[in-house]
């Protein structure tokens, strides 16, 4: 039996502490806040992993790839479960990092990677059991307003930097806590996850 977190191929394990150095290097040395990769931590890496893991069938989305840190972590998830993982990456040189990195780990079997905008092509998806949310902030209430109507029961949607930043996110997150369809909270760990079921 595969185990998400106790067989990480060698190959995944690498390419996750590569990005790691370079997420950090990039936090200490001024490097230009769009050109930063601002990848999630390791623990939240598990923590979406496990959830991913624990999601009835359908589809799973990945919404803002970067250089395909939080991917990795997903499609261990995804490997247990026999699924495939979509995500969609806006800005070309973090396409490139990330194709690159599914490269390397030899994961491009398992994720698929899109350049575009991910609201474009929400809609084409209708059967969603698993989306992680990491990307420009002011667009996450337009991404859950399409994601949401579009998934399965039990389903989860995690939008990351709930906490760190809140005031931008305020109503978007207000208005999820209030929302009938889904049962929602704010879980402290790492910058702030919002987690949601769909109902």
């Amino acid at each position: 039996m595969i185990e998400v977190f106790h067989d990480i191929p060698e190959s995944i394990n690498k390419r996750m502490r590569y990005l790691e150095e370079l997420d950090q290097q990039d936090r200490l040395d001024g490097t230009p806040r769009m050109e930063r990769l601002r990848q999630i931590p390791p623990e939240i890496g598990k923590f979406i992993s496990i959830l991913a893991a624990s999601t009835p069938e359908g589809e799973f989305l990945e919404i803002g790839t970067s250089a395909g840190y939080s991917a990795l972590w997903i499609s261990l998830a995804c490997r247990l479960l026999e699924r495939k993982l979509i995500t969609f990456e806006i800005l070309q040189e973090k396409v490139k990092l990330a194709s690159e990195t599914f490269e390397l780990t030899n994961t491009k079997d398992i994720i698929k990677l899109i350049e575009g905008d991910a609201r474009q092509y929400i809609p084409n998806y209708n059967n969603i059991s698993f989306c992680f949310l990491d990307a420009e902030k002011e667009i996450y209430g337009e991404c859950y307003d399409l994601l949401i109507p579009n998934m399965v029961k039990g389903g989860i949607l995690v939008a990351d930097n709930a906490i760190n930043h809140y005031e931008t996110l305020k109503p978007m997150l207000e208005r999820s806590l209030a929302d009938e369809r889904v049962d929602a909270l704010i879980v402290p760990i790492g910058k702030g996850e919002l987690i949601c079921r769909k109902k």
